[in-house]
């Protein structure tokens, strides 16, 4: 049997490439994203009460790598890009049906125009479509002896430097979005390479918001090099 979902809603988030998007929600927590809902369901009926809750569950699809189908087993990052679990024993975007689930902050509601939902923390693409939204329930969701896997832990997280360059551009922007420098090293902190590239002579982009952030990774530190407007090729 098919099922067919229309999308509630769409994020409008700083991660506009699949690229420096944290593996999981809450490991870059300045992050400032919005939920925005889609009519019928921008209605301020439909939230009413979620204004009580700190964190909300988003329920989302991988539109982005949908088309790529899925397999059973996946290399997973945390086990260095080598070592195969089952796509069920992972939360790799490749699979059978390509959604997500991610638990964030909700930072505040918005009814200016429409009904948007203010968060914090997401890990999640600008225009991902949002299938569903449900509270965050501490005492029934919340288990602090659950054992987790291959999983054991926060990721390790780099050091983050800055190039006399990098810090003269961060300073000529105008109106920069707010906490950026921060936001850029919560980001790079993550070490958003793929597990299998460990080139310290590589140099790497990311984007964030309308900017190009270029670094370089070695010796467990990240050095941001350039910081540039985006130009579309």
């Amino acid at each position: 049997m098919a099922y067919t979902f229309d999308p509630i809603g769409v994020i409008r988030s700083p991660y506009k490439e699949k690229f420096g998007i944290p593996r999981q929600s809450a490991l870059v927590p300045l992050v400032q994203s919005r939920l925005e809902l889609l009519p019928p369901y921008a209605n301020a009926d439909a939230v009413r009460g979620l204004e009580h809750f700190s964190h909300v569950w988003i329920q989302f699809v991988f539109h982005q790598t949908a088309e790529r189908g899925w397999t059973p087993l996946v290399r997973p990052p945390r086990l260095g890009g080598n070592a195969k679990v089952g796509v069920f024993a992972s939360r790799s975007t490749h699979r059978p049906n390509p959604i997500g689930l991610s638990l964030v902050q909700l930072d505040g509601i918005d009814y200016s125009d429409g009904v948007a939902l203010q968060l914090l923390g997401a890990d999640l693409m600008d225009a991902t479509p949002v299938l569903d939204i449900k509270p965050y329930i501490s005492f029934i969701e919340s288990r602090p002896d659950a054992l987790c896997g291959f999983v054991d832990g926060p990721p390790p997280t780099l050091a983050v430097t800055w190039s006399a360059h990098a810090q003269q551009q961060l300073r000529a922007l105008p109106a920069p979005p707010r906490d950026l420098a921060e936001l850029i090293e919560q980001v790079l902190a993550q070490d958003p390479r793929p597990a299998y590239q460990d080139d310290p002579r590589r140099c790497y982009g990311i984007r964030l918001y309308d900017l190009d952030i270029r670094f370089r990774i070695s010796d467990h530190r990240a050095e941001v090099l350039e910081i540039e407007h985006f130009t579309q090729n």
